[in-house]
């Protein structure tokens, strides 16, 4: 029988195998479109948060200013058919895993056509045909669910991936400890990205936890970890990708710790004013899109003209999204309950 050192040893052999390639092997066009769903994210997010200060938007407005990189790199490396469970500042992946501008406005505008049928004004919809399972506001519960969901999978033998997201402040409630459990002893096709906000609402980090690394916690699940710049999306998608595929295999969950900066409030209603300027200026300068156009330009890849059609399209899908979604009504009073509680 191994020793816990023995344990030890293997743990670290995993966990080097599952480090991130720093090989940019995807194709150009591929790049192109990593480039694309980030500029599409920081687009439609900026739109929806002039939107809620217009007051045409009510309750809740969130913004992945920071996160491009995150969510985009990570639900990249999924396929069509794996499952994508995306939290509010995740807005890219949706995106990737195919969802529209259209329907995204329909819902933050609640009308009656929109996913949950007026009934929510974020991104709490679930969307069965592009296999997107939006946010549940206790972030820490999306975990066990995700967690049910590669479960069936494995029972299945159907060889998809479910993919999940939760902050740093989330990270350390009970139920993501019960999902991770469940999920490693299972080998279950299960990967957890950790999004390294630096705060959980308006709480530090260094108030948080004391571990180096919030992915040093896998080596307690015997799963590997690894923690990846996320303010670059190719590193984050070629860890995801490793990640991905190693489930795939039906060698069980990864923890992925992707550092960013949130670079607004924890909503539209809140300025931040608790976090540092010279913080915040520090992370600017690290911004994954402007740092993404840079790398593209440099590498002759994307030029002035492709980056002004982009921007071109981008803006036509949102006006046009728009136009759409004013025209249509909120749900009926009388329609309120209904949807809302199982029969």
């Amino acid at each position: 029988m191994p020793t816990v050192t023995e344990k030890s040893k293997k743990q670290k052999t995993i966990s080097a195998k599952i480090s991130p390639s720093n090989n940019d092997s995807l194709k150009p066009d591929a790049q192109l479109k990593l480039y694309y769903f980030m500029k599409l994210m920081r687009e439609v997010e900026d739109a929806i948060l002039r939107l809620y200060q217009q007051g045409k938007i009510v309750g809740g407005a969130y913004s992945g200013n920071g996160n491009e990189a995150s969510a985009v790199g990570s639900a990249f490396a999924l396929e069509k058919s794996d499952y994508l469970f995306p939290m509010h500042r995740d807005m890219g992946a949706h995106f990737v895993k195919g969802q529209s501008v259209l329907n995204l406005m329909l819902q933050h505008l609640g009308r009656d056509t929109s996913l949950t049928k007026g009934r929510d004004g974020t991104t709490h919809y679930t969307d069965p045909k592009l296999r997107i399972y939006g946010n549940i506001s206790p972030l820490g519960a999306m975990i066990p669910v995700a967690v049910g969901v590669a479960l069936a999978s494995k029972l299945r033998n159907d060889k998809t991936v479910a993919m999940t997201y939760i902050g740093d402040g989330g990270a350390s409630v009970g139920e993501v400890h019960e999902g991770l459990m469940m999920a490693s002893v299972m080998h279950l096709p299960f990967v957890l990205i950790i999004e390294n906000n630096h705060y959980a609402y308006s709480t530090p980090i260094d108030k948080q936890f004391l571990v180096e690394k919030l992915s040093d916690r896998a080596i307690g699940y015997g799963i590997p970890g690894v923690t990846v710049d996320g303010t670059d999306v190719l590193e984050v998608f070629h860890a995801c990708k490793t990640a991905v595929d190693r489930a795939r295999r039906g060698e069980g969950p990864t923890i992925i710790e992707s550092v960013t900066m949130r670079m607004q409030g924890h909503a539209a209603h809140d300025n931040a004013w608790y976090v540092p300027k010279e913080l915040l200026a520090e992370w600017k300068r690290k911004d994954p899109l402007v740092r993404f156009e840079k790398k593209l330009t440099d590498d002759g890849i994307i030029t002035k003209s492709k980056q002004e059609s982009m921007s071109a399209d981008i803006n036509r899908q949102i006006e046009d999204a728009l136009k759409i979604a004013f025209e249509r009504p909120y749900p009926p009073a009388e329609q309120a309950s209904e949807g809302v509680f199982a029969e």
